[in-house]
């Protein structure tokens, strides 16, 4: 059984005890969210909502938050004495899939 679920603007494919980073959340460690924004739901057949299934709920505990390794963007026009170095790091909550209920 899995799941396609919506968080932040980007869609993911889910099975119990997957384990994701999802858009930071600001969450105590142990603690139990649900999603609702449920866009599909595979269990023998495809359910699929319009935009979301109705009933549909994915259950998550929160494992910790954190922030990702730095990504360097570094841009160079040759010859201009033209360039720019940028970073970024990504704060994320990691979460373990308990329980999908269609």
């Amino acid at each position: 059984m899995y799941a396609i679920i919506k968080n932040g603007g980007k869609q993911y494919k889910v099975q119990e005890g997957d384990i994701l980073l999802l858009d930071k959340m600001s969450l105590e460690p142990k603690a139990s969210i649900e999603i609702k924004e449920v866009l599909a739901v595979n269990a023998g057949e495809l359910k699929v909502g319009a935009p979301f299934v109705d009933g549909a709920v994915v259950t998550a505990e929160v494992i910790n938050e954190g922030r990702e390794k730095k990504v360097v963007t570094f841009k160079k026009r040759r010859r201009k004495d033209s360039k720019v170095k940028r970073g970024f790091r990504r704060d994320y909550t990691r979460v373990r899939i308990t329980n999908i209920a269609a």
